[in-house]
């Protein structure tokens, strides 16, 4: 199998669609909180053994539980 390649880019702002690591970033969380927001939000997309995050879906569901 080939690794995944990786582009220099890391400007979050223009993609649809983030790796965990990224979502970590995003969030300022460690990876089992971002996941559980993740999940809680309905933004896991899977592709194969790959795993992605819809950055709307998080957006969204962030912007309702907070006060």
């Amino acid at each position: 199998m080939r690794a995944t390649k990786k582009s220099p880019q890391r400007d979050l702002s223009v993609k649809l669609a983030v790796t965990t690591e990224e979502l970590q970033e995003l969030l300022s969380l460690g990876r089992q909180s971002a996941v559980q927001i993740g999940l809680e939000a309905g933004a896991k997309i899977t592709v194969g053994k790959r795993v992605i995050w819809n950055k709307e879906k998080i957006r969204e569901y962030l912007n309702r539980i907070s006060e």
